[in-house]
This record gives structure tokens, C-alpha cells and sequence, in this order.
């Protein structure tokens, strides 16, 4: 794929509204438990947001992600929607991950300028996945579980901070539009297979 010193600020922008691109987004998540609240709050900063390229489809799964969490949060015990929604978002987070990392990250590897950033994502798309699988080995009853989920949320929700706020903005200074569009085809297509194959790994990776 071809890069350039071509910054996206000269680049039509056709998206969605940023406030529409972030309802729309958390409107999907309610869908898994339309009777939860999804209160994520004020988010980063970030310009992408609502974008036709690839930082705005991967903004667009982070508030996603971030309703979600804040749905998983608000349940109770060993429910239905706490199972229903920790799967959901389980299987997001990791086809989301995977998807990330062949359409944009593999790329950005190669440019000595951004593959430090690089490294970082995809290091920390790993600590995440371990958090993850430690806590679908445990009992989701516990009133540790939720503790534990809150590092979980704490974690992401930083991590995606990291990406709008820092990596995306050095990322597009060396792709061009077309490598820019072009990278948000690979994404969809690899998310839906990723996520069609995605699985609940149970594993306690962390310490008691």
C-alpha cells in the first residue's frame, strides 16, 4: 500500500455528524439490552469521530465498546444481561482488535515514524485479551467480578484514548486518502469474519 506525507485535512469529508455517529453507535449497543441505560459519559476529543475512513469506523466500534461497558457495569450478579452482554462485548473487542491490527496497524508497522505506536496498540490489544479471559474463568456472582471488570474498563477506555487522541493523528499524517478508504474496506470485511469466528477464551491469567 502506498503512503504519503498527505494530510487528511485536505480530504472531503462525507461521514456522519459527530454527535450522529456517536448516537447511532450507542444505539447498537443498547439493542443487545434495550432496558439498560448506556451512560459513557463525555468522551476524548478527537477528530475523527463521524469520519468516512477508517479512523472514523474505528471510532465509531470504540463508542460502541465504551456503551457496553458501561452497560456490563450497570448489571447485577450472574444475569442474563450481565452473560449476554460481557459475551457481546467480549466478542467485539476482539474481532475489533484483530480486524485493527490487519487493516491499519501492519501498515503503520513499516513507517519508522509510527511503528513505536504500532508496537504500543497491538502490546496492549494482548493485555487486554488476557483481562478478558481471566474474567470469563470467573464466577460473575462474586462481588470481585465487577471490581474486576472496572480494571477491564479502566484499561480500554485508556487505550482507545491512547489511539484517538495520539496514534490515530500521527497514523494518518502518513497514509493517503485512498490508503485511508481502502484500509476501512479491509476492516469491515475482516471484522465480520473475525467476528463470525470469535470465541469467549476462559483462562486465569491474572493474580487473586
Amino acid at each position: 500500500m502506498a503512503t504519503a506525507n498527505v494530510s487528511a485535512k485536505a480530504a472531503p469529508k462525507t461521514g456522519k455528524a459527530p454527535a450522529k455517529a456517536k448516537a447511532d453507535a450507542i444505539a447498537e449497543a443498547k439493542s443487545f439490552a434495550p432496558d439498560l441505560a448506556a451512560r459513557i459519559g463525555s468522551t476524548p476529543k478527537t477528530k475523527f469521530r463521524g469520519d468516512p475512513d477508517i479512523f472514523g469506523r474505528l471510532v465509531e466500534d470504540h463508542d460502541r465498546h465504551r456503551a457496553l461497558l458501561a452497560m456490563v457495569e450497570d448489571t447485577k450478579g450472574k444475569t442474563l444481561d450481565r452473560e449476554r452482554l460481557f459475551t457481546a462485548l467480549v466478542k467485539e473487542l476482539k474481532a475489533h482488535a484483530a480486524a485493527e491490527e490487519q487493516a491499519l496497524w501492519s501498515t503503520v508497522l513499516r513507517e519508522t515514524a509510527t511503528t513505536e505506536d504500532a508496537r504500543h496498540a497491538v502490546a496492549e490489544h494482548k493485555e487486554l485479551d488476557d483481562m478478558m479471559a481471566d474474567l470469563a474463568a470467573r464466577d460473575m456472582a462474586s462481588p470481585g467480578w465487577l471490581r474486576r471488570f472496572s480494571g477491564l474498563k479502566e484499561a480500554y477506555l485508556h487505550h482507545i484514548g491512547e489511539e484517538e487522541q495520539e496514534q490515530f493523528v500521527a497514523a494518518e499524517k502518513i497514509l493517503t486518502e485512498a490508503d485511508r478508504k481502502y484500509m476501512r474496506k479491509v476492516f469491515e470485511r475482516r471484522k465480520k469474519e473475525e467476528k463470525a469466528a470469535a470465541k469467549v477464551e476462559k483462562k486465569i491469567k491474572l493474580k487473586a
